[in-house]
């Protein structure tokens, strides 16, 4: 589905109510990542800066390319602090996704940070590569940037899911994101997706993205196509597929162990 530069492709899908496919970047380093990730028909890449050694500049790179491909550069940034997340925005990401959001006053910051007045604080910045560096004043810049961006708080600890009704009450955070991986050890479960407090988890910030108008995002449960479609009866529309690094390894160990099985004479 190709779109015009500025247009943020996962973002009209999620306010369509349509699934939204996103690919993990954690090591692969150079733009054409993101062009593979287009190839495959994923909607979205996100470039994880918070568990991989990313620079700002190979980031910016990779979203760039995404936004020449028509799909949504995401970034997860490291921290709260308001500047990772103003600068990736600045070269050209068109979503935000924080790690570890526990409560909404974290969640009014991450607005505050990455929108345009009157909306948040976001310091201002011209007609950059997330709009093609259009020729635009300063007030359609913010208003469209305002409109594109998208935010994402990341619900990875048992007490995020005990506020996640206020985190979904903070105008401007787009989607509840569980992170499955960091929510499962969290509760002394890791990896146990599917267990019974887990999937109350899960249903806990269903209800409370669905309750104010928000979209629920998971990541951290890939191949498990069965729950994913429990995931998206419950009404989950962003879902991480996977990684690079993730694709790689699973198809190199398949073609290997049939290789390997190959007959010598």
């Amino acid at each position: 589905m190709p779109t015009a530069i500025g247009d943020n492709l996962a973002k009209k899908k999620l306010a369509a109510n349509e699934l939204v496919l996103c690919m993990g970047v954690n090591q692969l380093r150079t733009p054409n990542i993101a062009m593979i990730a287009a190839a495959c028909g994923f909607d979205a890449v996100y470039i994880d800066l918070e568990h991989n050694p990313t620079s700002l500049e190979t980031a910016a790179a990779v979203c760039v390319a995404a936004l020449g491909m028509g799909i949504t550069p995401i970034a997860r940034v490291t921290s709260h602090d308001p500047h990772d997340a103003t600068r990736i925005l600045d070269c050209g990401a068109q979503g935000i996704m924080v790690p570890h959001v526990q409560n909404a006053a974290e969640a009014r910051a991450i607005v505050e940070a990455c929108l345009y007045a009157p909306k948040g604080h976001r310091s201002a910045f011209g007609s950059g590569p997330a709009l093609g560096y259009a020729a635009l004043g300063q007030a359609e810049v913010c208003r469209r940037l305002n409109e594109q961006t998208l935010l994402m708080a990341m619900i990875e600890t048992p007490e995020a899911v005990a506020n996640a009704e206020a985190i979904a009450a903070v105008e401007g955070i787009d989607v509840l994101h569980i992170g499955a991986s960091d929510l499962s050890t969290e509760m002394g479960i890791p990896g146990q997706y599917q267990h019974e407090r887990m999937r109350a988890a899960f249903e806990t910030v269903a209800k409370a993205a669905r309750s104010h108008g928000k979209s629920m995002g998971v990541g951290g449960v890939r191949q498990d196509f069965e729950f994913q479609s429990w995931l998206l009866r419950l009404g989950v529309r962003y879902l991480t597929g996977g990684s690079d690094v993730g694709y790689i390894l699973s198809a190199g160990r398949a073609d290997v162990k049939q290789l390997r099985e190959l007959k010598l004479s």
